[in-house]
């Protein structure tokens, strides 16, 4: 499954739906896997990459790559490059990134009681 072309009847009506729906806004910047996995390891403060790496094993490095620059895009995190050799790079949640750290913790409970419902 690829990424939703912008001309798509679907890619507009979704842009449509997040314009009306804060709910959906969100869920459309933090949704999938990846990017709520990695807020939810930033909400204990600043990583470097091979960290993020290490605490996410599945993912690929290409695909921590992508989801990073999409959160640093949205202004979910900050990466910052240090003067040094060898460079050092480190993500950390910003202001409003901070702020999902009690819906991160409430989806978890949810997630919590909600799977014992199903086992």
């Amino acid at each position: 499954m690829g990424k939703i072309k912008e001309t798509s009847t679907n890619f507009e009506n979704k842009k449509v739906l997040a314009d009306e729906c804060a709910e959906v806004y969100a869920a459309n910047i933090i949704g999938g896997q990846w990017s709520l996995v990695i807020c939810s390891w930033l909400t204990n403060g600043k990583m470097r990459f091979g960290e993020l790496k290490k605490s996410i094993p599945n993912i690929t490095e290409r695909m921590l790559t992508l989801q990073l620059r999409k959160l640093e895009e949205n202004h979910i995190i900050t990466r910052t490059v240090y003067a040094e050799v060898p460079p050092k790079v480190t993500y950390e949640l910003t202001e409003i990134g901070y702020e999902l750290k009690p819906i991160i913790l409430q989806m978890e409970q949810w997630g919590t009681r909600h799977k014992k419902l199903n086992l």
